[in-house]
C-alpha cells in the first residue's frame, strides 16, 4: 500500500469524526508489517478532554484484529494542514512501531511531508531491553 492510499483511508475516517466540542476533526490511518490496514477518527465526548484520537482509535481497532506491529501511518485534519500526532499519540504510536516507521503528515489533499516515528518521539518513555 503506498502513502497515497494510506492518506485516503486516513481522509474518510476523518469524515467519521465525531467532534462536536473542538470542531475540529482528525482522521488516521495505519498500515500494518503483515499489510492490514485500520483507519480511526477522533471521537469527544462531554468529559473534555476525555475522548480518544484518531490515531488511538485506529491502534485500538488494530489491537482487537490480533495485530501488533505498524509499518506506517497516517495523520490529516479537516483544519491544520501537516498535523503530527499528539504527545500521547507519539507514545502510544512508539509501543507498536520503532524509531523507522514512516509518519505522513497530510493537509486535505495528500501527503506533504514524511518523517518518521524516532523524528517525532526520539526518547519517548521505553522498558528495559526496548531497542525503539
Amino acid at each position: 500500500m503506498n502513502s497515497s492510499e494510506l492518506f485516503d483511508a486516513a481522509k474518510e475516517a476523518m469524515r467519521h469524526a465525531y467532534a462536536p466540542y473542538s470542531q475540529f476533526p482528525v482522521g488516521a490511518a495505519l498500515i500494518t508489517d503483515t499489510g492490514k490496514l485500520f483507519s480511526g477518527c477522533n471521537i469527544e465526548n462531554a468529559s473534555y478532554p476525555e475522548g480518544w484520537c484518531a490515531e488511538t482509535t485506529a491502534l485500538a481497532h488494530m489491537v482487537m484484529a490480533g495485530e501488533s506491529k505498524i509499518a506506517a501511518v497516517a495523520v490529516v485534519a479537516e483544519k491544520m494542514a501537516l498535523i503530527t500526532p499528539c504527545g500521547g499519540c507519539r507514545q502510544r504510536l512508539k509501543e507498536f512501531g520503532a524509531p523507522d516507521t514512516l509518519v505522513h503528515l497530510c493537509d486535505e489533499n495528500g501527503v506533504v511531508e514524511t518523517v518518521t516515528l524516532g523524528d517525532l518521539l526520539p526518547k519517548g518513555f521505553a522498558f528495559p531491553g526496548d531497542k525503539g
